[in-house]
């Protein structure tokens, strides 16, 4: 599916829930490999996700839509650090946590989630 959307050279990739029904380690895979393509061929990629911690690997602004109402937007650390929409919070709750830490409270963007 991916190589059939890149025959074209898109300067825009729509990626809706790439990795919804992929075991972890499938998903790892593809969320590296969408971010080597990106870095590549100079793309953007449009990735559409309920999972924050998938967001926050992949993207340098997230946007946060609630029943098709925009409600949230920004620099994903600022938009994570912070959230200020209710289901903001609700989507960075149900992240899970690494020795008590979550997604923003890691080191860096690869930690369980394999090198980019």
């Amino acid at each position: 599916m991916i190589a059939r959307a890149l025959m074209t050279d898109p300067e825009l990739l729509i990626a809706d829930e790439p990795t919804s029904m992929l075991d972890a380690s499938l998903r790892v895979t593809v969320l590296n490999l969408l971010m080597r393509l990106r870095e590549r061929h100079g793309m953007s990629i449009l990735f559409i996700t309920h999972d924050l911690g998938q967001a926050y690997y992949v993207s340098d602004r997230i946007l946060v839509m609630h029943y098709g109402e925009l409600v949230e937007q920004g620099p994903v650390e600022t938009v994570l650090a912070n959230p200020q929409h209710d289901y903001t919070k609700r989507l960075l709750s149900d992240v899970p946590r690494l020795h008590g830490w979550g997604v923003l409270g890691m080191a860096n963007r690869d930690v369980g989630l394999g090198q980019r």
